[in-house]
């Protein structure tokens, strides 16, 4: 049996992956390029959408007082910026013009940027979450 779907976090779910997607959307119109060339847009949101996601896992635990926000955040908001997808018919068509190099230097950097990018915003995290917060009158 299934379990029982709660509607907010589908709807919470829903608005993150619109406003993710219209974000990637906007950006790989805004900064188009041929098939023979970097993807910039594509290479950035995923960067990008790693790091965001790795941030969302290690700051909203899953005991977290809002299921909402942590479906905004990860499958929502960072499904939607991301594209494997993309990422894969941009490589068929690096290949499709013979830029294998091309291709393959794509292909690894964005593996290494994505993991790079998510284990620094984890270490980042982490530490933000192992300093005790102190007001801003007793940091000076």
């Amino acid at each position: 049996m299934l379990p029982r779907l709660d509607l907010r976090v589908l709807l919470a779910v829903f608005a993150g992956g619109a406003l993710g997607t219209l974000a990637r959307a906007g950006l790989e119109e805004a900064f188009a390029h041929d098939p023979a060339s970097w993807p910039w847009a594509t290479f950035a949101v995923n960067v990008a959408g790693a790091a965001l996601l790795a941030l969302a896992i290690t700051r909203l635990p899953s005991r977290h007082r809002s299921a909402h926000v942590r479906a905004f955040a990860g499958p929502g908001l960072c499904g939607g910026l991301t594209t494997f997808s993309t990422f894969q018919l941009e490589l068929v068509r690096m290949l499709d013009a013979d830029r294998v190099g091309l291709a393959l230097g794509y292909a690894a950097a964005s593996v290494a940027a994505g993991l790079a990018a998510a284990a620094l915003a984890t270490r980042l995290a982490s530490a933000r979450r192992a300093t005790p917060d102190v007001p801003a009158r007793e940091r000076a």
